[in-house]
């Protein structure tokens, strides 16, 4: 194995990563002024603004699905319990002692075991809530006369908000972990040009040359 500079991540996935990021903050921000936390824009204005952002964030959601299941990256995203171990008491102790990162990217594998687990529930949990609390909280004017519209109001209400809090916890943990690498902008130069190190085989090193795909 030598460790090697590889074109790990796609046009495609740069550009889904940094639009659903907008997307996200966008949401988040005018999901904040709805509440009354600022008043940068008119009420109406504001929610046209989150119905728009939430709208985009769904239409890029479905044109990713698509897209790994048809190029088959959502091989990488499948939970194992193999290396988690060490990748938890890492984030836990040994990055403040200064320990190599346990896990080295492959072609097999882009993400270690706690970030595999971390976005399967992402998009398994947290964003299927976000978008059903969401999509009744628009429709209530096909509800709003049921009986239990009142109760059922706040309480989707209450769930939409509470999984915003925690998307935004999961971004402020997102950010400070980009901050971990070598150097502070290692992962979010990676994320940017897309190159970063990786263990590769005499084989696996071969096929990526032949595709422009390593340096």
């Amino acid at each position: 194995m030598a460790v090697m500079q590889v074109k790990v991540f796609t046009r495609f996935e740069r550009f889904w990563h940094w639009s659903q990021a907008f997307l996200v903050l966008v949401l988040i921000g005018s999901g904040l002024g709805l509440h009354g936390v600022h008043h940068l824009m008119k009420y109406g204005d504001m929610l046209t603004l989150h119905v728009a952002g939430a709208v985009g964030l769904v239409v890029l959601w479905l044109f990713a699905i698509f897209w790994h299941l048809t190029t088959g990256q959502w091989r990488h995203y499948l939970p194992t319990l193999q290396g988690l171990g060490p990748i938890l008491r890492f984030y836990t102790l040994g990055i403040f002692r200064g320990d190599p990162h346990p896990f080295r990217k492959t072609l097999r594998r882009k993400h270690n075991a706690l970030q595999a687990l971390t976005y399967l529930m992402l998009k398994l949990v947290l964003f299927p809530v976000i978008w059903a609390s969401g999509t009744m909280l628009l429709t209530y004017d096909l509800w709003h006369q049921r009986p239990w519209a009142t109760a059922g109001l706040e309480a989707i209400a209450t769930i939409h908000t509470a999984a915003a809090f925690v998307m935004i916890a999961f971004l402020i943990m997102h950010v400070y972990v980009i901050t971990t690498g070598h150097t502070v902008g290692d992962q979010l130069r990676t994320m940017i040009t897309g190159w970063d190190e990786m263990d590769l085989d005499d084989a696996e090193a071969a096929v990526l040359r032949r595709d422009g795909a390593v340096r």
